[in-house]
This record gives structure tokens, sequence and C-alpha cells, in this order.
């Protein structure tokens, strides 16, 4: 029998969804999901999405940053490397409705830095050396064209001058790129050293405890510095000390909708409109050839980072932008989205991807995490103030993304020592970016936190290890 297909007969895929929820209760293996899923959907009428993400709008912060005291720009990116180990959405779009549980994540939920050895030397064995199991960098590599000293600073790379690395997208800025050049050194360092005390031992073995050592200290480094960075000591200490109250997987982990949709956007706010790469060098555009232009060999020793612009190595580094409704202009035309559009607007892409996503308010979400009444009021009071005088209406809420910045700019990052305003996530993106990369560690067996809960560093200082004692072990490594 065919199918009915006349008017009012014909099956609304939504319909189910939208009525039930039913098919967000049954996670799927490699497939996005959602922490909140009895909570109906907010819609808003789309010309006030674009309106209030387009350039010169409210969220427009203009081209002169406004800096926080004393978060490293370096953390910022630090963030994109770690979106980038663990999600990879190719399918969604932002004229579709999408189903969290039919989108598939290209990236394993786990912080296994799978970004870096792919699939291992096994199923990926161009990723490594021919007579060891260290990975290619530009210099082992010998890159074509290059010259010895810009390949000795560069990713590998074929003739075609791209990345041979685990994730193409860690090659979209200079930064980025540097930052995987980085752990791919720290790699190879731990691999060294564990050779040269154990030189009968097999590559493959030398490989399996250098990969675990290497992501064991990146992951030490994501909960004991990255995280209360953005989200603050005491939510950090809470989800530690108390357990995770709202992101609990049925089996297995997964990566929830309002984290990568929602509340881990936070760091497009952060981003500032210029950058400097070398310690008394020169300041450029965002999306300069130096910085943006991405995908492509360092061509000048002045591409190169020095990291002590990024990261507290003494005192002198750049800050990030601070947490709050406002993005560089230069985000709100990105230059490679062509031609000009609403889409162009990093801001817009970010409002229209949510409500594509059945995403419920900010205040609703607030709501369920049990946010006093008076302080989302507060928030929604920012919210509101903001958009004044522009033709935005918010009557039915706000999108979780734009609550997350609000509440950023008005209550803070909680710190042992009180709130910071515009340092760091408030407490509903704090919380729940907390809980889900703490989560993601908890639920693999792989990780420290999920086999040896007792493992401490066995780098760094004193028990500790931090970003930069990463990047300078990573120095020695080839």
């Amino acid at each position: 029998m065919k199918p009915l297909n006349h008017h009012g007969l014909k099956e609304m895929p939504q319909l189910r969804y939208m009525c039930s929820h039913q098919s967000i209760h049954e996670e799927r293996i490699g497939r996005f999901g959602r922490i909140f899923q009895d909570h109906p959907a907010m819609m808003l009428n789309p010309s006030s999405l674009i309106e209030m993400g387009k350039k010169g709008g409210p969220m427009d912060g203009g081209t002169s940053d406004d800096l926080t005291q004393n978060v490293p720009l370096g953390m910022v990116y630090l963030g994109q490397f770690i979106d980038h180990d663990i999600t990879l959405d190719t399918t969604s779009s932002f004229n579709t409705a999408n189903e969290a549980t039919e989108i598939e994540n290209f990236r394993t939920p786990a912080l296994d830095l799978d970004c870096i050895f792919g699939e291992g030397p096994e199923d990926e064995p161009f990723l490594y050396e021919s007579n060891s199991l260290r990975l290619l960098t530009g210099k082992t590599n010998n890159n074509i064209g290059q010259g010895v000293s810009l390949e000795s600073e560069d990713l590998a790379r074929n003739g075609q001058g791209k990345a041979i690395i685990g994730d193409p997208r860690n090659d979209e800025n200079r930064i980025i790129s540097q930052l995987q050049l980085a752990f791919i050194r720290f790699y190879n360092a731990i691999y060294t050293n564990i050779e040269s005390h154990n030189p009968t031992a097999e590559a493959k073995h030398i490989y399996e405890e250098a990969r675990k050592l290497t992501t064991w200290h990146y992951q030490w480094i994501v909960i004991y510095e990255f995280l209360p960075t953005m989200c603050g000591e005491v939510i950090v200490d809470k989800v530690l000390g108390r357990g995770r109250q709202y992101y609990k997987p049925y089996e297995r982990a997964f990566i929830p909708v309002e984290f990568s949709i929602g509340t881990y956007r936070f760091g497009h706010s952060m981003i500032t409109q210029k950058v400097k790469l070398k310690k008394g060098g020169s300041t450029f555009d965002l999306f300069s050839n130096n910085i943006g232009g991405g995908f492509s060999k360092i061509t000048t020793l002045n591409q190169v980072i020095d990291w002590e612009c990024f990261f507290d190595f003494d005192g002198s580094y750049q800050r990030a932008a601070k947490l709050d409704m406002k993005l560089a202009s230069t985000l709100l035309e990105l230059p490679f989205v062509q031609p000009v559009s609403h889409l162009s607007s990093l801001a817009t892409r970010n409002l229209l991807r949510g409500q594509s996503f059945f995403m419920p308010s900010g205040e609703v979400i607030a709501e369920c995490m049990g946010r006093e009444a008076s302080e989302i009021a507060d928030v929604r009071s920012h919210i509101l103030n903001t958009i004044n005088g522009h033709d935005i209406d918010f009557d039915a809420g706000s999108p979780l993304w734009a609550y997350v910045l609000a509440e950023a700019a008005d209550i803070g990052r909680h710190d042992k020592d009180g709130f910071k305003l515009g340092e760091g996530m408030g407490p509903v993106g704090g919380t729940i970016t907390a809980e889900v990369i703490i989560g993601l560690m908890e639920l693999d067996a792989n990780s420290f936190m999920g086999s040896d809960r007792n493992w401490q560093p066995t780098l760094g200082t004193g028990g500790k290890f931090t970003i930069k004692d990463l990047l300078t072990i990573s120095k020695n490594g080839i």
C-alpha cells in the first residue's frame, strides 16, 4: 500500500519529537544527545536571531578589545583544541530541523587525543615515522619546499602543503596549528625518554605507554587548569566533590547539544580582534594571513608562536576578551563565508543552530537547574537591556548561548575568593560545561579518572602539571 501523502496525512518527521521527545531517550553510540530531555523547545522568529547577531547589532563589540584581568588568551584556543578532540558534526544544517540522536559525532566522546594520534599507527601509519612510532613533524617529514628552519617549526605537510594530522581542523589558524605541533612534540619527547630507558622495548609498547602518559597529563590540565579558569573553582570543586547532577548518561558517554551548541560556545566571546604571536612582535588582525588564513604552511619564522604570549610563563601573556554578550566585530563578518550574508556572522550562526536543534530557552534550563528566580530575572534583564533599541523580540525567552554569555557578564566566574564578572562562565554555563567534560573522563575506562583515580602527574613538580609544563617539555620533542 502506498503511503498517504495527501495534505494533512503526510508524516511530519518532527511531530514525534515535538509531542513526546521519545527519540532522545535512546542514547545512540556515536551520536549527540540531550541532558534536559523532557522540556519543550523554544521558538523565536529567525529575524530576531539574525538581527541579534548581525554586524553593527547588539552583540558587536567593535574593534577595541575589552580584556579580562587574568585569563590567558591561549586558554581560549586550548578550549578550541579540546572541542576538536571530542566533537565533529558534518551533517547538521541551519536549514533543517536537527534531532540530536540522528546527528553523528565523528570524534570519540572522550578526551583521548584522537585528533593527535588518529586511529593509531596500524590504521593511520602515515601519521608516524617509518622507523619508530613517533609522530611526524615538519622536520622528520622533510616538508617539500619549506626549508630546514621553517619545517622544524611546522606540522608535517604533503606536497600541496596540507597538514598530515589526525583532524584537519587543527590547521585552521596559526595558533591552533602550533598547539597541535606542541602536543605532537610533547608525545615525541615522552616517547624518546621511555625509549632511552628501555632500549630493547618494542616500539608498540613504547607507543602505548607514551600515548597514555601524554593523554593523562593533558586530561590533568583540562580538569585542574582549564576548567577552573573557564568554569570557576567553586563549580569544578562541587562537581568533583558531589558528583554530576545533570549529565548522567544511561549507558555510554555522549556529547549533549546543550553543551556543544550552547554552553561550550562561550569562547567565541573571548576571542580578541587582534593577536600578537611573538614577544615584542607585531600585532595582527585575527583573520590576517599570519594568523587566520589557515590550512597553509609556515612561510616565515615570525609566524612561529612564542607561547609566553599566550599562557602565563612570566605574567606578560595576552589576556582574553571579557566573556559577555559582545563578540569581536570581525567575527560578525567572517571573511571566508562568501557571499556575504547573515550567515557570515558567527553569532547569527550560533543562534540559528541552537534553534535548529530544538533547544529550550536559557531561562527554562536555569529553572531546571534550580537557579533562583531573582537570579534568572537579573540575567534576563541584562539580555533585554542589551537588545533594547533593536528590532528583536525575545519575549518567549532567550537562546541558551545568549543566556550563558549574559550570566557570565552579570554574575561571573565563581572562585574561592568571590565572583569575577566577565572572567569566566556563570552557574548555568559553568556547571553544564564542567559536568560534561568531567563526565566524559569518568565514563572513559582509558582515562586516569576512569581507570586510576589516585594517579598523579609524573611530570611537572610536586604533583602539579600545567600547560606551561607541557609546552616547555614539548620543546625537547623532535
